[in-house]
């Protein structure tokens, strides 16, 4: 315990001179007192409804407005694009808001790809990132910088809690229908290794191309590879996508288990009951876990949200967290704002006992759900049973195993 702690704080001095080296004599970041938020996501595309886009604006613009909507006496103030699941124009974007709108810090970044070139161009302007969207586990290890935050879930933690369910359930020959770019492919990574460590196999994997429209032909090679679980390593609209077609062709009423290894509420909704019935998923919060839960669910619904999913929730509590990093700083300067969030706990509706570690992962428990049958559903949100609660220091490696080259 002892030498946790001594190795803990000399991270922290670490990171502190990596921040203050980089701030020199100029203020890293937009430090001119004017806190302005820019949630950069996918308006309109295949992670627009549960991931991103109104609901996810409408969930940062609900924090500031519940914070006071000011801070360090000067109004906040949020703008948004979309950034068309292309980490270019992200980035051509990102930077036009860093140089020209003075934007002090990026939220949301759905989609990998996005995530990790807007962090990566955002640290070396000396601008916090906070991922809510983007699943790779890659940004605080590889590719972690200073400034990047990755707050509610990775590829890390998803497998931890559906892969174990199924594979001590029988499930141990695995078959990958996984998203070609950096998500899908940590995702499948990640899983194969939970799946591996609990003495299961993986038989085969295939790409499918991000927005596709015909699964039929991966999951003929999925349903002929003699698996027993089909793992779905994408999310969103292909992920809604794959498991219809994969009912049309009768997989699972053939014997083969379907696992989607991201999966939120908005898509079993979109499913129905009727075909999500049993699907197990992992999941970084859920809208019924608690009073709390419920009441933000329910203030969040009426004031433009769109579907209570869990990165929703996510970007309420991070901009809540950032700008209570900025009050506690007394200052919006990078380098004080990022040191302020990682040495307070992130303790609210959304993570308990959660804190943002110095590899910028913010630790934190996950929930294993199930969606109900069809005549166990009392509401239009009431979708899932609460199966299990995956301790944060479960489902997220430990520190020690962090490649980030911040915790060397």
């Amino acid at each position: 315990m002892i030498n946790s702690i001594v190795r803990r704080s000399a991270v922290s001095l670490a990171i502190g001179s990596l921040l203050l080296a980089g701030a020199g004599a100029n203020a890293a970041g937009n430090a001119d007192g004017a806190v302005k938020i820019g949630v950069m996501g996918d308006m309109s595309g295949v992670y627009s409804t549960g991931f991103s886009g109104k609901g996810a604006v409408a969930a940062v613009q609900m924090a500031v407005d519940d914070f006071g909507g000011e801070v360090l006496g000067k109004p906040v103030k949020v703008i948004s694009a979309d950034h068309q699941n292309k980490a270019d124009i992200a980035s051509a974007k990102s930077r036009e808001w860093i140089d020209r709108e003075h934007v002090d810090v990026i939220m949301d970044l759905t989609n990998s790809a996005v995530g990790l070139a807007v962090q990566q161009l955002a640290s070396n302007k000396g601008v916090i990132t906070i991922n809510t969207g983007a699943a790779t586990s890659g940004l605080t290890n590889e590719a972690c910088t200073p400034y990047g935050i990755h707050y509610g879930y990775d590829t890390h933690a998803l497998p931890v809690g559906t892969a174990t369910a199924i594979v001590k359930n029988g499930g141990k020959k695995w078959f990958f229908i996984t998203a070609d770019y950096a998500f899908g492919q940590a995702l499948e990574s990640n899983t194969s290794d939970v799946v591996k460590k609990l003495g299961g196999s993986v038989v085969g994997s295939v790409r499918a191309p991000l927005n596709t429209n015909d699964f039929s032909s991966y999951l003929l090679q999925a349903q002929g590879s003699g698996a027993q679980v089909i793992g779905l390593a994408n999310a969103g609209t292909d992920t809604i996508n794959a498991v219809k077609q994969a009912n049309e062709f009768g997989i699972v009423a053939g014997g083969q288990q379907l696992a989607g290894m991201l999966v939120l509420l908005s898509d079993i909704k979109s499913l129905g009951l009727d075909t999500a019935a049993g699907l197990q998923f992992t999941s970084g919060w859920y809208w019924d876990g608690d009073d709390a839960s419920r009441k933000w669910t329910k203030k969040y619904l009426a004031n433009g949200g769109t579907t209570p999913t869990f990165p929703h929730a996510a970007l309420y509590s991070a901009t809540t967290a950032y700008l209570n990093a900025v009050k506690a700083a007394g200052t919006d300067e990078s380098d004080a704002v990022r040191k302020a969030i990682g040495n307070k706990p992130i303790d609210d509706f959304f993570a308990k006992g959660g804190q943002i570690r110095d590899d910028g992962l913010l630790e934190h428990d996950m929930y294993l759900l199930k969606a109900k049958k069809a005549d166990e559903s009392e509401s239009t949100w009431d979708l899932v049973t609460l199966e299990r609660t995956i301790p944060g220091d479960q489902a997220y490696p430990s520190l020690a195993d962090s490649t980030c080259e911040l915790t060397q």
